[in-house]
Order: structure tokens, then C-alpha cells, then sequence
């Protein structure tokens, strides 16, 4: 899965962040592992130029998405192979989303996971506009999220034990290499006598 992730904006972001949320999500969708993403991060004034070109309305906004390829999930059942896609464009307003962040009183990397899910969906053909379409969007971006933090902590308790077991082994090697005839205190064999 290729990510491409432009930030244009001004603001330091965690980029790895994004694009393991994004990852995350469209895997979690079940699209071609080969499908290609381009996540463009804009300051206020770019994104309130889009804001008003693409949907008519004013002033900045968190994300917007432009899909490039019709896809669904898994692919269509009529391809024989559906291949690599190229998914299309989310772009992120970081200014924007730290004021939500800071409204929500949560992390703005929190909120920058949020919306890149939420960008994910949107290149998908997911929507907002009725309440029905809202309330399945929504319930899906929060069990994305869910998995993908449950999968991080996951990772990370699985990273500790494999650093404290490699300090362990580290230690056990360190004594095993000693030179003959000294022990663990590093005292000869004659001083432990």
C-alpha cells in the first residue's frame, strides 16, 4: 500500500501517525493492498479556497476527500483482479483540527487519526448528508478507531516485552562471556572460594 502524505501547511504534525491510521483503515475496509493514497495537510486560507471550489460552502473546514477510482470494499465481484486503485486525495487542515481538538478536550493526534479515518470512508463512498448514512459512517469510523488503538496498544505491550527480553538475553550473554574462571560478580574463582 503506497501513502504519500505532502505537508503544505506550516504546522509540525506527526506524519507517521497519519499514515498508520490510514493504513489501518483501508485494510480494515478490505481494499487492495496495492492501492495508492495521497494525504495533502493545507493551512486555513488553502483549505477555505477548496472548502468554497468543491462544496459551495465558506470559510476552512477539518477534511474533504476527493476519490479518484470507484471502489467498494473487497473489490468489485465482477473483476477477475481488481489490482492496485488509485484511491485518491484526502486533504487535512491541521489548524482546523486543533481547535476541534482543544473543543473535544482531546489530543490533537487524536483528532488527526479521527479525520484521516473519516477521509478514508469519505474516498469510499461513505456519506453524512441523512441520518442513516451518518449514524452507519460514524459507527464504522469509531470501530475503526477502536481496532486501530487496540491494535497499537497491542503492539507496543508486544515491543516492551520484546525489549525486556532482549536486555534479559543481553545480560545472560554478557555473564556467559566473562573470562574463564570469574564469576557473575566478576570475582575469580579462588576470591569465591
Amino acid at each position: 500500500m503506497s501513502i504519500e502524505l505532502a505537508n503544505e501547511s506550516g504546522v509540525e504534525v506527526p506524519e507517521g501517525l497519519i499514515i498508520e491510521a490510514a493504513r489501518f483503515a483501508i485494510a480494515a475496509m478490505d481494499v487492495h493492498p496495492a492501492a495508492e493514497l495521497s494525504v495533502v495537510l493545507v493551512d486555513l486560507d488553502t483549505m477555505a479556497d477548496l472548502h468554497v471550489q468543491w462544496m459551495d460552502l465558506p470559510g476552512p473546514t477539518d477534511v474533504m476527500s476527493f476519490p479518484m477510482d470507484e471502489l467498494s470494499p473487497g473489490g468489485r465481484p465482477d473483476a477477475a483482479d481488481p489490482g492496485p486503485a488509485l484511491l485518491g486525495d484526502i486533504v487535512l487542515c491541521p489548524e482546523f483540527a486543533a481547535d476541534q481538538a482543544k473543543a473535544a478536550h482531546h489530543s490533537f493526534d487524536h483528532e488527526l487519526a479521527v479525520l484521516t479515518v473519516h477521509g478514508v470512508l469519505h474516498l469510499l463512498g461513505y456519506d453524512h448528508a441523512e441520518p442513516e448514512e451518518e449514524k452507519e459512517m460514524f459507527g464504522l469510523q469509531g470501530r475503526i478507531l477502536e481496532d486501530w488503538y487496540a491494535d497499537r496498544h497491542r503492539r507496543a505491550r508486544e515491543q516492551r516485552q520484546s525489549d525486556r527480553d532482549s536486555r534479559l538475553l543481553t545480560n545472560i550473554g554478557f555473564a556467559d562471556q566473562q573470562a574463564p574462571g570469574v564469576g557473575r560478580e566478576g570475582r575469580t574463582a579462588a576470591e569465591e572460594e
